[in-house]
């Protein structure tokens, strides 16, 4: 599945309480910070609400955690 990285860009102060909410709900805490989230289509509507406080990236599949867990050789020497 498809990676995005949200960040929060743009302050809520003055904005509705459900924009504020929505922030919250993305999982942002402060402004600048960023949080990965799958790209579902609940996620994209949350973004879409507050898309003039936030900026969205893609990421690449290669670079989540899991892939580069998989991509790691084997210890020499180590257990198996």
């Amino acid at each position: 599945m498809a990676k995005i990285a949200v960040t929060w860009k743009k302050s809520a102060i003055g904005h509705p309480a459900d924009q504020k909410r929505t922030i919250a709900g993305l999982g942002l805490r402060k402004l600048n910070q960023t949080v990965n989230h799958d790209d579902t289509s609940s996620v994209m509507g949350m973004i879409n609400k507050v898309r003039h406080l936030v900026e969205v990236t893609s990421i690449p599949t290669s670079e989540t955690p899991r892939a580069r867990q998989r991509a790691r050789a084997p210890r020499a020497g180590g257990k198996e």
